[in-house]
């Protein structure tokens, strides 16, 4: 069976709800956001204005 493509690495939260997503494909870390019926999903970014890309499996 073929492994999903994005995992969760953080989770905050029942009604509005904070995530972070890495994609195992590229190790780019996304935030995503909802509440209610609304939401959002963003690239995250670094102190410096550029992508996090970190694959799951690595060290921090």
């Amino acid at each position: 069976m073929k492994e999903k493509r994005f995992k969760i690495l953080y989770s905050q939260g029942t009604v509005d709800v904070q995530r972070i997503l890495v994609d195992t494909e590229t190790g780019v870390h996304y935030l995503q956001t909802s509440w209610g019926y609304a939401g959002g999903l963003t690239p995250l970014l670094d102190r410096d204005g550029k992508l996090v890309v970190r694959f799951a499996n690595e060290e921090e």
